[in-house]
């Protein structure tokens, strides 16, 4: 719990989406397993990942609220290991059929980091991101083991709005 209180290094960068210190706690208490801190020798928080699970039937999943890593340790392979460590909750805990997130249209950089770990784009949400820059954002899905049809990752041929969402 302490180290809510180390995430300035991490969330002070512009490319990642910040949450108040209640947000992080409801997902600690109730997703403890699906709440990840990578730290490094020294101590200093290097990167984590935030999710959790939610739908049902075959709507069943792990959802990525946030991954994020600090700029000094980017590119090490450090975000792929944060989402594979969620992708074996996912598989091993929940029994989901995929797992998904949202990411900002403009964020082509993460879009394709997303894409090198196996995830397509599923379908647009208009205007998920609100505030003083509202932006669409991507809804991007990776098929679990148990969707052995890969049926959740088949993509909408429309955009949806956020009152749209299932969760």
């Amino acid at each position: 719990m302490t180290d809510l209180l180390k995430f300035n290094n991490i969330n002070l960068d512009v490319l990642t989406e910040t949450y108040n210190m209640s947000f992080y706690m409801s997902y600690m208490a109730q997703w403890p397993e699906s709440f990840t801190v990578a730290e490094a020798p020294n101590g200093d928080l290097m990167g984590y990942n935030l999710g959790k699970a939610e739908g049902d039937g075959k709507l069943w999943h792990g959802h990525v609220s946030a991954v994020t890593v600090a700029p000094a340790y980017r590119r090490l392979g450090l975000a792929k290991t944060l989402m594979e460590n969620f992708e074996h909750v996912c598989v091993h805990t929940y029994d989901a059929y995929f797992v998904d997130l949202f990411v900002r249209k403009s964020n082509h950089l993460a879009q394709s980091m997303y894409k090198k770990f196996g995830y397509s784009t599923y379908r647009q949400v208009i205007g998920y991101y609100s505030g003083d820059d509202p932006e669409d954002a991507l809804d991007m899905r990776k098929a679990l083991p148990r969707d052995k049809n890969k049926e959740s990752v088949i993509p909408l041929d429309h955009p949806v709005y956020p009152q749209d969402l299932e969760w």
